[in-house]
């Protein structure tokens, strides 16, 4: 396995992880302030977008974006889609570390025992299926029967996502997230798989200009998601969704293979802690309620702003 491609991915993910805490912290700083002022003016989506690009989280959340971009780039330009993507699964152990320290909430050791299960599935399953490297670049006809696929799953479960609210929602809007930045990641893999073929094969054909319209895509069911419900109900099927998909065309696009055989067991075990873990980590008091809002914060610093007022009306009374 190639250890540069493991490195970038790892690191692709951490700074996901970075983006997901900071976002989600913007969105719900974005909600808390419409629900207190009331304003109906921020109920339009231009309206609400324009007011939360400004809020310094989701500044540096796009940051980091922009960090993750650049070293999943590196990563697939070294590496295979089947090993990067589910490294990129590790966002959610990042995510995890990194919001405690965002949102001050202290995970419990139901927590942990499932971030070391998720650590130790991906270990496992990595090391056992051995994915090959496949093609540099992938067939046009393949690549549009697969991307009609992708746009028409996106927009099922878009429809569907209108249809439910609050955690639901959120699962299905991280699908076709998911299923967004996998197809993004499977074209930044076709274009730097270009690049030795000259400037005129990455700018003269399509693959470009669709990885760009999937990335500003993959950014907007992002916000819908981080929006419609907590990070234990998105983050989840993101991650793991977009290590699925990314397996999957990693396999019909490059021919990237998965050595099986005798290592069929080590590779169930993986998979299996990996569910174990992703579902454990959904459940913990870590991600449940409001451990990725302000609203516990807010509240304190509230109250104490209140109680100051009281003491100073009191002196002034007294005087």
């Amino acid at each position: 396995m190639n250890v540069l491609a493991v490195t970038l991915a790892l690191s692709a993910a951490l700074a996901n992880g970075a983006a997901s805490v900071l976002q989600r912290r913007a969105a719900m700083e974005q909600a808390e302030f419409e629900a207190a002022s009331g304003r109906p003016d921020v109920r339009h989506a231009t309206q609400r977008l324009s007011q939360l690009v400004r809020r310094p989280f989701w500044l540096a959340g796009a940051l980091a974006l922009g960090l993750s971009a650049a070293f999943q780039t590196g990563a697939l330009a070294v590496g295979s889609l089947s090993v990067v993507q589910p490294l990129m699964a590790s966002e959610l152990l990042f995510t995890l570390l990194l919001g405690t320290a965002v949102f001050h909430h202290r995970p419990d050791g139901r927590t942990w025992m499932s971030f070391l299960m998720l650590a130790m599935g991906l270990a496992f399953f990595l090391s056992a299926v051995g994915p090959s490297v496949g093609e540099a670049t992938g067939q046009a006809a393949t690549w549009l029967a697969v991307g009609i696929s992708a746009a028409m799953a996106m927009v099922a479960l878009t429809l569907l996502a209108r249809a439910l609210k609050d955690a639901a929602c959120a699962v299905v809007l991280g699908c076709a997230t998911a299923v967004s930045f996998g197809c993004t990641a499977a074209l930044i893999k076709e274009v730097t798989g270009r690049i030795p073929e000259g400037v005129a094969a990455v700018f003269t054909t399509a693959y470009l200009y669709a990885m760009c319209c999937a990335g500003v895509l993959s950014l907007l069911l992002l916000q819908s998601t981080l929006r419609a419900g907590t990070l234990a109900a998105s983050q989840p099927a993101l991650t793991l969704g977009d290590a699925l998909v990314g397996v999957l065309l990693g396999k019909t696009l490059f021919d990237e293979r998965i050595a099986l055989g005798i290592r069929l067991l080590p590779t169930m075990l993986g998979a299996c802690l990996i569910a174990a873990g992703t579902v454990g980590l959904s459940l913990s008091p870590a991600f449940a309620g409001h451990w990725d809002s302000t609203r516990g914060n807010d509240n304190a610093t509230e109250q104490a702003r209140l109680q100051s007022m009281a003491d100073d009306d009191g002196g002034t009374e007294s005087r």
